[in-house]
C-alpha cells in the first residue's frame, strides 16, 4: 500500500519549499518601490526640480500614481501582509530583524490609512489643507516616506542576509528552502 503524503497548504509551501522564491519576488517589488522614492529624492535635491514635478520614474509617466492614496495605501497593506505571511519562514536572529521590519511597516500602514481616510473625507489632521500623516506634521512628505521605506527595508535586508547564513541552531530550526551551509 502506498502512503499518501499530504502536500503542505499554500502558506506552508510559501514558508517552506517556495520561501526563497517568495522572498526574491517580494524583495524585487520592495526594491522597485524604494527606488521610486530615491528617484523622487534625486529629482528634488539633485536636479532641483520643484516638489510638485518630482514624481519618480513611474510617476513621471503616470502622474496619477503619485496622488493616488488608494495606491499608496494598497502598497502599504500588501507590504504589511507579505511581511506577516513570510515571517514564519524565518528563525532566530533573522526572524527578530524581520519582525522589526513588520512592526515599522505596521506603523507606516497606519500613517497611509490615515492619509486615505483624509483623502476621502472632509477631515484633515491638524486642520491642514491636504491629507497629512502624524509624522508629516514634523517632516515633509517626500523625506518622511523615503525614511519610512528605508527603515523598513534595512531590517529586511539584515533579516534576509542572516536567514541565508544561519547559525547551526538556526539551520536546524529552518523548514524552508533558503538555507546555506550553516556557520560554525
Amino acid at each position: 500500500m502506498t502512503e499518501i503524503v499530504p502536500r503542505p497548504a499554500f502558506l506552508g509551501r510559501l514558508n517552506g519549499s517556495a520561501h526563497r522564491a517568495a522572498l526574491n519576488v517580494f524583495m524585487v517589488v520592495v526594491l522597485a518601490h524604494w527606488a521610486e522614492h530615491v528617484a523622487q529624492a534625486i529629482q528634488i535635491w539633485g536636479l532641483g526640480w520643484p516638489r510638485a514635478r518630482a514624481r519618480g520614474v513611474l510617476g513621471a509617466a503616470f502622474p496619477w500614481l503619485v496622488s493616488s492614496e488608494w495606491l499608496h495605501y494598497g502598497y502599504a497593506l500588501v507590504m504589511l501582509i507579505a511581511l506577516f505571511v513570510l515571517r514564519s519562514g524565518f528563525t532566530g536572529r533573522a526572524k527578530m530583524w524581520w519582525t522589526v521590519a513588520l512592526v515599522i511597516q505596521f506603523w507606516h500602514h497606519i500613517e497611509h490609512l490615515l492619509l486615505l481616510i483624509q483623502a476621502h473625507t472632509s477631515w484633515h489632521l491638524a486642520h491642514k489643507k491636504v491629507p497629512t500623516s502624524v509624522l508629516q506634521l514634523a517632516f515633509p512628505r517626500v523625506e518622511l516616506h523615503l525614511f519610512y521605506n528605508s527603515i523598513v527595508f534595512l531590517p529586511m535586508v539584515i533579516a534576509v542576509y542572516l536567514h541565508l547564513r544561519p547559525s547551526l541552531a538556526e539551520y536546524r530550526a529552518m523548514a524552508c528552502s533558503c538555507h546555506a551551509v550553516p556557520q560554525s
